[in-house]
């Protein structure tokens, strides 16, 4: 298609402003880690910001890297390397790498009405060898989802896929999670032995139609995964790749989670005596979707611990701990507890202390 039908294409069926609803898709950010071995035990977000790898009863592992070897135009991607294989695709068995979606952000796609609108997804791939896996987009609020097949080889490629409307369900308009955007890299059998739902169909009792003719990620460990330059969008087409900068790509990211790293020795915040061994100090952050958890390092008097100090220098001659309260979407209360010095009286200065290089707290409010 050429890039006045494309232009065109966009601008009948998206709304003003970004046209591009997944975060991060350049892979530009990654607060946590650029690389991360061993996954495939347990869940979670690794490295890439946004970006989450689902998993389920595998005995395969992988290493997931942020790695700036990107097609032209982008100067990183997600590199996905098969560490340990499982050949057996028995079952519940399943790798997926997603992305996951605000019901507020998808009014858009008009879900549930008369007038609802197609989605558009694309995204750059290649492997180590010719692979076959599956994209599906999973109706979190109504349990209903649909599949595409797409190819990847062993150089760039631009996969460009249509998913239909749906007139069934409208997304919830909140903060919550409501649609999924998965890339099935390992399936087992009870997600493989229907026929692949290509139309929006109801997911209760239909796990078999979800990632027929996917290839197995784990069948060696030569296999390799890129990928970049993700895209869901309004519409039949999928259209040019929307660049955002890195200043409004991190804070995007930081809606859901956010990294403070200290890298020296010192304070992080004035911070309010309550008594003997006893203290607080007011943190703030960006504004996040939802009250987020708060986790750090842990409190000490040692190399790689947080603690509270006096005005005066003075360690506490018995750490204590340091707890997080009154949690909100913008501020916390850091809580240290069970100090004993003499100066530790209600009404001294103190402060909140990092005591080394490599202390963090961190806040997750991710879906």
């Amino acid at each position: 298609m050429t890039s006045k039908a494309r232009q065109l294409a966009q601008s009948a069926s998206a709304p003003e402003g970004r046209k591009n609803v997944v975060t991060n898709g350049a892979m530009q950010v990654a607060q946590r880690s650029t690389s991360v071995t061993g996954i495939g035990a347990s869940a979670g977000y690794f490295t890439v910001d946004r970006f989450n790898i689902n998993v389920n009863g595998t005995s395969g592992r992988l290493t997931m890297t942020q790695t700036a070897d990107g097609p032209s135009g982008f100067a990183n991607c997600i590199k996905l390397d098969c560490t340990t294989a499982d050949t057996d695709m028995d079952a519940n068995k399943f790798i997926i790498l997603e992305q996951r979606f605000e019901g507020q952000d998808l009014q858009r796609f008009m879900k549930g009405t008369s007038d609802a609108k197609e989605y558009a997804v694309s995204f750059y791939v290649k492997g180590n060898a010719s692979a076959t896996y599956v994209a599906e987009l999973f109706d979190v609020d109504n349990t209903r989802q649909v599949s595409k097949t797409f190819s990847v080889t062993t150089s760039w490629t631009r996969v460009e896929l249509t998913f239909p409307a749906d007139t069934t369900g409208a997304f919830d308009d909140d903060n919550a999670q409501s649609l999924n955007l998965h890339l099935w890299l390992v399936s087992g059998t009870t997600y493989t032995s229907g026929t692949l739902s290509q139309t929006w169909t109801s997911n209760s009792g239909n796990n078999a139609n979800r990632a027929v003719g996917g290839d197995n990620f784990f069948s060696s460990t030569d296999n390799t995964f890129f990928i970049t330059g993700m895209q869901l969008e309004v519409g039949s087409v999928a259209t040019e790749f929307e660049h955002r900068s890195f200043g409004e790509e991190l804070a995007l990211c930081k809606r859901y989670f956010e990294k403070f790293t200290y890298t020296a020795s010192g304070a992080i915040g004035i911070a309010t005596n309550t008594g003997v061994g006893a203290a607080f100090c007011d943190l703030y952050f960006s504004e996040k979707r939802a009250a987020p958890t708060v986790t750090s390092s842990s409190a000490g008097g040692s190399s790689g611990q947080l603690t509270f100090l006096s005005n005066t220098g003075n360690t506490p001659s018995t750490i204590g701990t340091v707890s997080y309260s009154t949690i909100n979407t913008t501020n916390c209360r850091a809580v240290g507890g069970g100090y004993s010095s003499t100066g530790w009286q209600s009404g001294y200065s103190c402060y909140f202390h990092a005591n080394s290089t490599g202390v963090f707290i961190q806040f997750d409010a991710e879906l």
